[in-house]
Order: structure tokens, then sequence, then C-alpha cells
């Protein structure tokens, strides 16, 4: 095999080679993965049938959690059915949809968490003009800007890796198509179309990042300067759960993409991969659901009308 278009299927690293330890891990993906579905499925439609839950917010909130649904549904479920079916494989071009789902969705997440962060700007240091800055058609173009350029890093990314050859090795250091792994088996030299997305995709990310921590030096600033205690809290538990959720997905992202990377397959890359393709969507709901008092409300009507009916 000289050339990529030649490589039929790629393999992927397997946990363990102990096939009792392979179900094992194949059961605990499972059990986690229902656990995401159910809390990011609860919070879609909560957000979309409560009526209290209709601002920007929670619209912001609903496309979140749809994104870290797809997000862990992109690359768990396949690692499940090769765990059951104690095989490695994956085709080539779902390698390539497989890689360009996470990327594009990732990059969806940085740019709706950015704007996230400018609505809690506006709400707490603009708020006489909330409602004409951050109204529907606002929100829906800006949401419409994260998707299109998460998609346009997706095809950057799956357009710069594929294009380069793969010379018969075939298997990933990875559970799932990434593309860190992918450039440790190519036997191109030259990685200058890859090099590029990569570069654009750390401009994006750092732009975003910059977006951010503006919006909240401003915030912070603004509530410091609230005389009332309990506006300050109540504006502290607004903004609290949005910077747990963008550090993690963050600081996860950061280590799985910028540590070293080693000649060898380690136990140890395997785990990084793992937090960063499943904390964020499993931690997401649970860290909004626990300090916001709506989500609560809406919980517990639902609770109250099943325990009825």
């Amino acid at each position: 095999m000289t050339n990529h278009t030649l490589m039929m299927e790629f393999l992927l690293m397997r946990f363990t080679e102990s096939w009792t330890l392979v179900r094992l891990y194949a059961a605990f993906f499972s059990l986690i993965y229902l656990v995401v579905t159910m809390e990011n499925v609860l919070i879609i439609i909560l957000t979309i049938f409560d009526q209290r839950l209709c601002i920007p917010m929670y619209f912001f909130l609903r496309h979140l959690s749809f994104l870290d649904l797809c997000l862990i549904s992109a690359t768990v479920p396949k690692s499940i059915v090769n765990s059951i079916t104690f095989t490695d494989s994956i085709s080539f071009l779902g390698c390539v949809l497989q890689l360009f789902l996470v990327v594009l969705l990732a990059g969806s997440e940085i740019g709706i968490l950015t704007v996230m962060s400018y609505d809690r700007y506006v709400a707490i240091c603009r708020p006489l003009y909330y409602e004409a800055v951050m109204n529907k058609g606002t929100c829906v173009q800006m949401m419409a800007v994260s998707w299109i350029n998460g998609g346009a890093l997706g095809i950057l990314y799956s357009a710069g890796t594929f294009s380069l050859n793969f010379c018969g090795y075939n298997k990933i250091h990875q559970f799932f198509c990434d593309v860190p792994a992918l450039l440790q088996i190519t036997c191109s030299e030259e990685h200058i179309t890859i090099d590029i997305s990569v570069a654009i995709g750390v401009c994006y990310a750092f732009s975003c990042l910059v977006c951010i921590v503006v919006s909240y030096i401003y915030i912070f600033s603004t509530v410091l300067k609230i005389s009332s205690r309990q506006n300050q809290s109540k504006a502290f538990s607004t903004c609290l759960p949005h910077l747990i959720v963008v550090s993690a997905f963050l600081i996860t992202g950061a280590v799985a993409y910028l540590k070293p990377v080693s000649d060898a397959p380690s136990s140890l890359d395997l785990l990084v991969s793992v937090f960063y393709s499943m904390l964020p969507p499993t931690l997401n709901p649970i860290i909004y659901c626990l300090r916001n008092k709506d989500i609560k409300l809406a919980v517990g009507k639902i609770l109250w009308s099943v325990r009825n009916n």
C-alpha cells in the first residue's frame, strides 16, 4: 500500500487484550453513554416545552446539550460495538466521517460557549438593552455562525489529514479517529495542508478564548460594583456554571491536543482521550442543573406530573 486511497480500513487501539476487561469497558461506556443521553435529552426537552426556559440563555444551553450528545455519539458507540464484537476495525470512510464530526462538533461547541459568555455579558452589563440585543434573530444568527465555523474546521482538518499518504501501517493509537493519532501513522514527510488547518484552528480557539476572558472581565467588574450582596450572588450564580463548563472543555481539549506526542501507545494517552470525549458531555448537564433554580423547578414539575399520573 503506497497511497491512502488504497487503505480500506484502520485499526483502532484496544483498551486491553483481556476478553473480560474489554466487556467491562463496553458495559462501563454503555452506562456512561446512557446517562449522558438521558441528561442531555432531558435538558433539550425542558428548554423546548417549559415556557420559563424560553429565553436566550436556555436557547444556547439547548444547543450545547445537543452538541454534547452528538459529540459523544460520534466516538463512544463505535468503541462499544468494537468491544462487544472484539474487533478493532473502522472503515476508511467511517474514519473520515468520525474525524469530520469530532472537529465540527468541538469547533461548534467552542463557538457556542463564546456566544453564551456574550449573552451573560449583555444580561449583566447592559440589562436594559438585553431584549433588543439578544433578540431571536440575533441568537439564531450567532448559533448559525458557530455551526458554520465548526463545519469549516471539520472540512479543513478532514481534507488536510486524508490528503496525506498512509503506507500500509494502519493501527491508530487512539480509540477513535483523531488528527494527532493519524499523523503518527502517515508516511508523508510534509504536512503543509494539515499544518495550515491546525494553525487556523488554534487561531479560532484562541480568539474565542480571548472573547470569553474579555466578557468575564467586564462581567466581574460590573458585579463587584453592585452594592447588594444578594444581587451579587445571583449574578455570580448565573455565570459560575458557564465558567466551569468552559474550563472543563478547554482544559481537557488542551491536554489532549497539546501534550507531547509519544512514539509508543500508552494507557495515559487513551485516558486523556476518554476524559476529553466523555467528561464535558457528562458534567455539563449536571453543572447547569445543580445551580439553576429554573431547571430544577422544571424537573420537579415533570416529576410531580409523573407521580400524579
